[in-house]
C-alpha cells in the first residue's frame, strides 16, 4: 500500500499541522466517517477551524480514495482500478481537505486502546458505518461519554439507528428510492429515473453538518453533549413535502399518464417553462415565464414574432393548455442561439433564463462563479495543483481556513500519536512494524 515515503521531506514539513483558525478552532473531531455522505459532513467543520482527524484502516481504506475522478485520467464514475494509488483519488482529495489522517487497525487490541485515547482527547466523534459496527467495537454513546465527558457523537446512516430497519445497508441510490425521490423523478410514461450519482449522500451530509453545529452550540451553552442520529432516508422524505401534501389532501396518484411532468410546471401555471435545445451539440437553455409581464418581456426579447400573437397564446391559461405547440415555437428560436446568448438576451429583458452548463462551462467560463471565488487551487504532493469547490457561503468576517490538501494515507500518524497522544517515536515505529497503525 502506498505510504508517505514517496514525498520529499521538505514537502512533508510544509504539510505539518498548523494552529487552526475560525469559529470551530479548538474543536477536535475523531472522525470515523467514510464515503461521501460521511466525509462531506465533516468537511465543513474542517473548513472552518475544527481539527478533524480522519481514521482509516490500511486494509480497508476510504472508498473515495479508489474512485475517480483522477487528475489526467478519464474513467467512469464508480469504476475502481485494482492497485490504484490511494493518494490520487480526486473524490477523497476533495472531501478530506483540511483534515488530518491516521491509520489504525481496529482488529488489534492495541489499536482499540489508541482509539480510546484519541476519543478521550476529542470533543466530537463522528461515524457513518452500517449500524452495529461501532457497537461491536464497544463504542456506544455511553462508552464515549465515559472517555470524553460531554462528547458529541454524530452518527449518520441510511435508516437511522432505531426501528425495525435500523440495521439495513444503504447507499445514495437506495436512499433516493426508499425516500420516494426516485419515484417522482423522470418523465411521464417512463420508469423512475433517479439521478446518475449519489445525490442523497450530499444532502444527508449537509444535515449531518448542521446537526453537529447545533450540538456544539448547545454544548457551549449548557456544557452537555449529545448523541446525534441522522437518517438519510428521512432527509430524502423531507424533500418531497409538496408531493406528500398532494397525495394526502387531494388523493393524487404520484405517477400517472401526465406526471411526473419533467420540466413543466402546473402550479402556478408557467408556460413556457422548461429546458430547450440550443445551437450546438447537446446544448440547452432553461427558461421560465410565469405571468403576463414575463410573457410581454419574453416576446419583446424574441423580436415580437408573429406566432406570439396566435389566439391560443393570448393568456397564461391558454399558453399552459397549449404547451406542446408553444414549446415548438420556443425551441425553433432557442436553436438559433447558443445557451449563453439566449440566457443573456432573456436576462437583459428581465426573463428568468439560464444556460444548462456542463463541468467545463462551470469551471472555465462562468464569470459569476469566478467572481465569487467558488473554486480554488490546492497543491498536493501526489497529484500536484488541483481545483476544488469551496463553501457556497460568504461571511463579512469569517473566512474558510484552507491550510492543506487532503491527507495522504497515514500521513499524520506521527503527529497525532506522538504530539496529541504522547507516544514516543520508538513506540510509534514499533506500532508501524506490528501493523497496528
Amino acid at each position: 500500500m502506498t505510504t508517505t515515503s514517496h514525498v520529499p521531506p521538505s514537502e512533508m514539513h510544509a504539510r505539518r499541522p498548523v494552529s487552526r483558525k475560525g469559529p470551530l478552532a479548538g474543536v477536535r473531531v475523531a472522525d470515523f466517517c467514510w464515503m461521501g455522505v460521511g466525509s462531506v459532513g465533516t468537511r465543513l467543520l474542517a473548513d472552518f477551524g475544527a481539527e478533524v482527524i480522519k481514521i482509516e484502516n490500511r486494509r480497508r481504506i476510504d472508498r473515495p480514495r479508489m474512485l475517480p475522478i483522477y487528475k489526467g485520467e478519464v474513467r467512469n464514475y464508480g469504476e475502481e482500478v485494482a492497485g490504484a494509488d490511494p493518494d490520487r483519488g480526486g473524490l477523497h482529495n476533495n472531501y478530506s481537505r483540511n483534515k488530518l489522517g491516521i491509520t489504525v487497525d481496529m482488529k488489534t487490541s492495541r489499536g482499540r486502546e489508541l482509539v480510546d485515547q484519541l476519543i478521550a482527547a476529542s470533543s466530537v466523534v463522528t461515524e457513518n458505518f452500517a449500524p452495529g459496527v461501532m457497537e461491536r467495537w464497544g463504542l456506544t454513546y455511553e462508552r464515549l461519554d465515559e472517555l470524553s465527558p460531554g462528547v458529541i457523537y454524530g452518527r449518520g446512516s441510511g435508516f437511522g439507528h432505531t426501528g425495525p430497519r435500523a440495521e439495513w445497508k444503504s447507499y445514495g441510490p437506495v436512499v433516493q428510492a426508499m425516500s420516494g425521490l426516485s419515484f417522482i423523478s423522470g418523465l411521464p410514461g417512463r420508469e423512475p429515473s433517479g439521478w446518475g450519482l449519489s445525490y442523497m449522500d450530499n444532502q444527508a451530509a449537509y444535515y449531518n453538518s448542521a446537526a453537529l453545529l447545533m450540538a456544539i452550540l448547545r454544548r457551549n451553552a449548557t456544557g452537555k453533549g449529545a448523541e446525534v442520529d441522522v437518517s438519510a432516508v428521512e432527509v430524502g422524505v423531507s424533500m418531497i413535502g409538496p408531493d406528500l401534501l398532494d397525495a394526502s389532501v387531494n388523493n393524487a396518484v404520484t405517477r400517472r399518464p401526465d406526471f411526473p411532468r419533467g420540466n413543466r410546471l402546473s402550479d402556478p401555471k408557467a408556460a413556457p417553462h422548461g429546458v430547450y435545445p440550443s445551437l450546438g451539440t447537446d446544448r440547452w437553455v432553461a427558461l421560465a415565464v410565469f405571468d403576463e409581464d414575463d410573457w410581454s418581456r419574453f416576446v419583446r426579447a424574441l423580436g415580437d414574432p408573429e406566432w406570439a400573437a396566435d389566439p391560443q397564446f393570448t393568456t397564461q391559461e391558454l399558453r399552459h393548455r397549449n404547451q406542446d405547440e408553444l414549446d415548438q415555437h420556443v425551441s425553433a428560436w432557442t436553436r438559433t442561439k447558443t445557451p449563453r446568448e439566449a440566457m443573456e438576451l432573456l436576462q437583459q429583458a428581465g426573463v428568468a433564463a439560464g444556460a444548462v452548463q456542463n463541468a467545463e462551462d462551470i469551471n472555465e467560463y462562468d464569470p459569476q462563479l469566478a467572481h465569487r471565488g467558488t473554486f480554488f487551487e490546492l497543491d498536493h504532493p501526489v497529484i500536484g495543483e488541483a481545483r476544488f469547490e469551496g463553501t457556497p457561503i460568504t461571511f463579512s468576517r469569517t473566512v474558510q481556513h484552507t491550510w492543506r490538501s487532503a491527507p495522504l494515507l497515514g500521513e499524520d500518524n506521527h503527529y497525532v500519536f506522538g504530539e496529541v497522544l504522547g507516544l514516543s517515536a520508538e513506540e510509534i515505529t514499533d506500532l508501524e512494524k506490528e501493523g497496528v497503525i
